[in-house]
Order: structure tokens, then C-alpha cells, then sequence
């Protein structure tokens, strides 16, 4: 018998504001089309002004709890993936975990860019291992609209806001890559790269800040990086592609999504894709087209799944787990 982290509840949130492309074409030299054929974006969604990461996460982190028929008791750990936390601290974490009257275990904050879903699941997948945790709820949350520079066309119409999450609980395994659950886990940073993608302000610069990217760099360590991180991940589990139903990328452009597909030489039918929708809501997107993907009808238990995601850092990694 192998221990495994199991999915057994899956769920997202998406701010009530929709915003298409077009509204950018008023205070912006840039068109619907533009943003279209060169991300694949067609509309994304912005929270509130009164709507924090934590309220986001909260909403995604019930809808969860409640597709796993579990309730807040039922947890023993929270671990909430965001670069865009509602304050420098406490976590946005523990802020869910107020949320949910949740009195007892641990709650944190994992800080990998939109690498940081693959990042938080492959801790949650740890302290589950190790025996800390028999039941955690992994999240993905941000905001990432209130760290735009809105002058500049090349960013500001690429990310949008959501939340996505899921509950992982501790099952017995037979040790074989048919087990549902998490079979393998590969992560990555080289903070060499950090000029291709940061955020010019924080804390100890006394300043917010906007986001900063160097499309073209990202672009060019994305696809290549993502598939090897996949493919070492399959191997890790004793797969490979064609063992994959499911790749569920970081939506951060369909060319990228498009590009890793056909180098691991799957056709876009086995990829869930909902860019177009959300734009990149960085850690929040993979658990977003999780939660969007099962709601399709697209996911289905048993299922083998590919994730894997590339943010500023550069941190990147993976995930290989049967749904």
C-alpha cells in the first residue's frame, strides 16, 4: 500500500465584473483583435473595489468544500498560492481560514507567481506524505488587476482576477501509476530571469508597484521548459504523453498552451482551455480550469492529468495526478 493525495472536492470563483476586450480599445492604442491573436484573451474578470484576494479565495475554498461534502472541521491545513495578498501580512490564508470558521490546523501562503499553484499542491502533496495533514485545501487566489500599469498595452490586457480550489485528502494507493491521486511532483527556479517578469514595487522598496514582463523572453523559456518539467514529471510517475487525457496548463496564452501541446505531441482535444475567458489569473488559473473543466463534463475521475505552469522567478514546475 503507497499513500496518496487524493482530489476529492474541486471549485472556483470569478468576479461578477466581465471585461472584453473592447473596453481597452477606448483608453489604449490596441484592438480586440490584436489581444486575440496574440494571447488568445477575449474577455477576463475584475474583482470589486471592495473584493480582496482572501474574499476570492473564500468563495472558491466553499464551493470546494461543499462539491467534496466536507465542511471547514473536516481540514486540517490551508495552503493558499498568491502574489497579490490582501495585506503584507497576516497570510491571505489565515484570512480563509477565519472565513470558514476554521479554528484548528495551520494555514499559509505559497509565493510562486502563476508557478504557484504547482508550487502549493506539491506541498500539500508533502505534508500529506509526511503525515501532517490528512485533509488540505489548496488554493489558488489573485488579484492581479490591482497591480497593473494600465498605460502599458502590452500587459495590462493579458490578466485578469479569480480564484480556483481543491481539497486533497490522504487515500491508500496500490503504489502504481493507476492509483487516483497525486503520483508525481517536479519543480523549478532560476532567479537569474527575474528581469523577464517582477513587479517594480514591494515591501522593502516602500512602494506597490506594477507588473513588468519581457513578453517575448517569457515566451521563448515558456513552451521549452514547460514540457520538459512534464515530461520529467511523467517519467517520474512511469508514464508518458500518451498516457495523458488531460494537460491543464497555466492559461497565460494560447500560443504557449499551443506550442507546449504539440511538443509533447498531443492535439489540442486533450487540452482544457479557458484563457479566453479568464485571461492569466496566474496561481489562480490552473485550479480555475480545474474546477471549469470538471463542471464541462471534460474531466472525469480517473482521468490522468498533466499541470504545469511558468511564472516570474522564473519558477516553473508540474504535476502528474489521476483525477
Amino acid at each position: 500500500m503507497a499513500g496518496r493525495s487524493v482530489v476529492v472536492g474541486v471549485g472556483h470563483y470569478l468576479p461578477k465584473r466581465v471585461v472584453p476586450n473592447s473596453e481597452f480599445e477606448k483608453t489604449l492604442d490596441t484592438t480586440d483583435e490584436w489581444i486575440r491573436t496574440r494571447s488568445g484573451i477575449e474577455r477576463r474578470h475584475f474583482a470589486a473595489e471592495d473584493e480582496t484576494t482572501s474574499d476570492l479565495a473564500t468563495y472558491a475554498a466553499k464551493a470546494a468544500l461543499q462539491d467534496a461534502g466536507l465542511t471547514a472541521d473536516d481540514i486540517d491545513a490551508i495552503v493558499l498560492a498568491t502574489s497579490t495578498a490582501d495585506l503584507t501580512f497576516p497570510s491571505a490564508a489565515t484570512m480563509v481560514q477565519a472565513n470558514l470558521g476554521m479554528t484548528r490546523g495551520f494555514a499559509f501562503d505559497v509565493q510562486a507567481v502563476c508557478a504557484g499553484f504547482v508550487f502549493a499542491l506539491s506541498n500539500a502533496n508533502a505534508l500529506i506524505l509526511s503525515g501532517q495533514a490528512k485533509r488540505v485545501l489548496v488554493i489558488g487566489a489573485e488579484t492581479f488587476s490591482r497591480i497593473m500599469d494600465w498605460t502599458d498595452r502590452s500587459t495590462c490586457v493579458l490578466f485578469g482576477d479569480g480564484a480556483g480550489a481543491l481539497v486533497l485528502e490522504a487515500q491508500d494507493g496500490a503504489g502504481t501509476s493507476d492509483d487516483r491521486g497525486i503520483l508525481s511532483t517536479d519543480l523549478h527556479s532560476d532567479g537569474r530571469y527575474k528581469d523577464l517578469l517582477y513587479v517594480d514595487g514591494g515591501v522593502s522598496t516602500q512602494s506597490t508597484g506594477h507588473l513588468r514582463m519581457q513578453g517575448n523572453q517569457v515566451f521563448r523559456h515558456a513552451v521549452e521548459k514547460l514540457t520538459a518539467t512534464a515530461e520529467t514529471a511523467l517519467e517520474r510517475a512511469g508514464l508518458n504523453s500518451q498516457d495523458v487525457d488531460w494537460i491543464v496548463p497555466h492559461q497565460a496564452n494560447i500560443r504557449i498552451i499551443q506550442g507546449t501541446a504539440k511538443k509533447m505531441g498531443l492535439p489540442m482535444d486533450h487540452v482544457v482551455v479557458t484563457v479566453q475567458d479568464h485571461g492569466n489569473t496566474s496561481a489562480a488559473s490552473i485550479p480555475l480550469a480545474l474546477s471549469v473543466g470538471k463542471e464541462r463534463g471534460q474531466i472525469k475521475q480517473g482521468d490522468l492529468i498533466v499541470t504545469e505552469a511558468i511564472g516570474g522567478g522564473l519558477a516553473w514546475g508540474s504535476v502528474v495526478l489521476r483525477w
